[in-house]
């Protein structure tokens, strides 16, 4: 029978591990600095699970030697005892040099990026050593692996983690965390590599039943390996938020202050635990986690995959533990080879995701398509013209050219109407450039034609070709209707903000795509209120630029 020595084995996740490794035959030797505390879990687990084996024992891993882990039966070390930023992979060099396996749950981005170094020594003693055994980078990459399964790019990457209000907070994990807090941290955003500071960016992401959330930059070993394993085009990004939005929004703030007065946050730890279970008994105790890809899939369009999981009340602490159990029975079973590496790509999501059986963890999947205008149209977008198709289906950042004229305002109401919304005013044929960001979610237009500059936003796709743009202050309801090759639009509504206006009053379009015979994209669209007259007129020809 296989033996597992758990490090760490007190504290929230190694006792986590041993029980899920007592739940499926494996003997556990718990193993800690504080013993009365690895007792006390030790004398729990004996009485949930009299048949099994585990045994205690006192480590210090600052000072742990190979001869004291050969002392203790494993078969298997789980080094679960962070905080691991900052750290040198003692552990797993020990259990190396005693000819045994191991996994870890790092999530500190250096520790995880320089373990590979191991790899040679553990090739030579016929070992498996595995870090990042955890949330993040195991099942993170896990997801994506099935999410962009088959696709020929990957414009962006995202995924983001939110435990629930009252999961535990160990001292360790709170200066793991303010280790990188208001700190500049590397990430792949903007098609390049820059510096953004830790726990920057209030971003709100929709976690299903766990709700909307707040979740800002974190750093994590997933910044290099998103771009390094996925080549995204443009973005690649790791983010992590706190229950409830008090507690996140204390966290974004500290994290300017670290930024403008350069100070270490790290001594805190103890003072922020104490706070974060006050402010604990308010907000959601739902554990989440979400992972985002957007790309083109295998038939050429551009698609959207979301991965979430939610874990009821007093089940999100569990996560992070059961890559490192799946590991575990994989090495166990002789299927990860020999070597030190990063655990990405070595067990597939379904591994992972058959551990969560045992508990209280939900997971769903939607793959879709990525443009907004194909998710609204549904299958007669794909009956338009390729030059149509390509503008509006292209993930992530587009730059398009060309050439175009304007016709202004009808008179001084229309004008003033038009200032507000920000159309041009009257221009001869001039120079056109179409800047499109499109996410999955909204389409992002930044206009310039001539001298003139606009944008609007298109968001909301609906069945039945319906969508809203937005113009400042100003929305439209829209209805895209394929018609003999082109795509048309029409007006069903308006608002100002979030008030719904008279459908009455609302505004009219003569608007339509199509292609010239040049095969070029072009555009004709017209804008006019009922009384007030024409507001804008602007149509022309694209192509992509990039």
């Amino acid at each position: 029978m296989t033996r597992v020595l758990v490090i760490g084995a007190g504290g929230v996740f190694g006792s986590r591990l041993c029980e899920g490794l007592l739940r499926d035959g494996f003997e556990v030797v718990a193993a800690g600095r504080d013993r009365r505390r690895t007792e006390a879990v030790a004398a729990r687990f004996r009485l949930a699970f009299p048949q099994g084996r585990i045994d205690v024992v006192t480590l210090d891993v600052a000072t742990l030697t190979a001869a004291e882990l050969k002392t203790t039966g494993a078969d298997i070390v789980a080094d679960t005892a962070g905080p691991f930023q900052g750290a040198e992979p003692t552990t797993a060099r020990a259990a190396i040099a005693a000819g045994l396996s191991y996994v870890d749950l790092a999530d500190g981005r250096d520790f995880v990026a320089a373990f590979p170094a191991l790899n040679a020594t553990a090739k030579a003693a016929g070992v498996a050593a595995l870090t990042g055994c955890s949330s993040t980078p195991a099942l993170s990459n896990a997801v994506l692996d099935r999410l962009t399964e088959g696709w020929r790019e990957v414009v962006s990457i995202e995924a983001a983690i939110s435990p629930g209000a009252r999961a535990p907070r160990g001292l360790s994990a709170m200066r793991a965390i303010l280790s990188w807090l208001g700190r500049p941290v590397r990430v792949f955003e903007g098609d390049e590599w820059t510096t953004r500071q830790g726990w920057s960016g209030l971003y709100r992401r929709d976690f299903g039943r766990a709700g909307r959330r707040l979740v800002s930059l974190c750093e994590t070993p997933d910044l290099d390996l998103f771009p390094a394993l996925y080549a995204p085009r443009q973005r690649a990004l790791f983010l992590a938020g706190l229950e409830p939005a008090a507690a996140h929004l204390g966290a974004w703030v500290l994290a300017g202050l670290v930024r403008l007065l350069r100070f270490d946050p790290v001594p805190l730890a103890g003072l922020l635990v104490q706070v974060s279970g006050w402010a604990s008994v308010i907000g959601s105790d739902r554990g989440a986690m979400r992972v985002e890809a957007l790309g083109v899939d295998g038939e050429g369009c551009a698609a959207r995959g979301v991965w979430r999981l939610v874990a009821e009340p007093g089940e999100g602490p569990v996560t992070p533990s059961l890559p490192a159990l799946a590991a575990i029975k994989a090495i166990a079973a002789g299927r990860i080879e020999p070597g030190a590496r990063a655990c990405v790509g070595v067990m597939t999501l379904e591994d992972i995701v058959a551990e969560m059986a045992p508990h209280g963890l939900a997971t769903e999947t939607v793959v879709e398509r990525g443009a907004i205008f194909a998710r609204a149209i549904g299958p007669g977008f794909d009956g338009l013209p390729p030059a149509v198709r390509a503008l509006h289906e292209t993930p992530g950042r587009s730059l398009w050219r060309g050439e175009a004229m304007t016709e202004g305002a009808a008179g001084p109401m229309a004008a003033m109407i038009a200032r507000i919304m920000g159309f041009p005013t009257a221009q001869a044929a001039c120079s056109a450039e179409v800047a499109i960001h499109a996410d999955g979610e909204r389409s992002v237009w930044r206009r310039r034609i001539g001298c003139h500059a606009f944008a609007s936003v298109l968001s909301t796709p609906r069945p039945g070709g319906r969508v809203r743009e937005r113009f400042g202050p100003l929305s439209m309801e829209l209805r895209l209707t394929p018609e003999g090759g082109r795509l048309v639009y029409r007006v069903e509504g308006w608002r100002l903000g979030p008030i719904r206006l008279p459908s009455g009053l609302a505004p009219s379009t003569r608007a339509h795509e199509e292609v010239d015979a040049e095969g070029r994209f072009v555009f004709d669209v017209q804008i006019s209120l009922p009384l007030i007259g024409r507001l804008v007129r602007y149509r022309g020809w694209l192509v992509r630029a990039t």
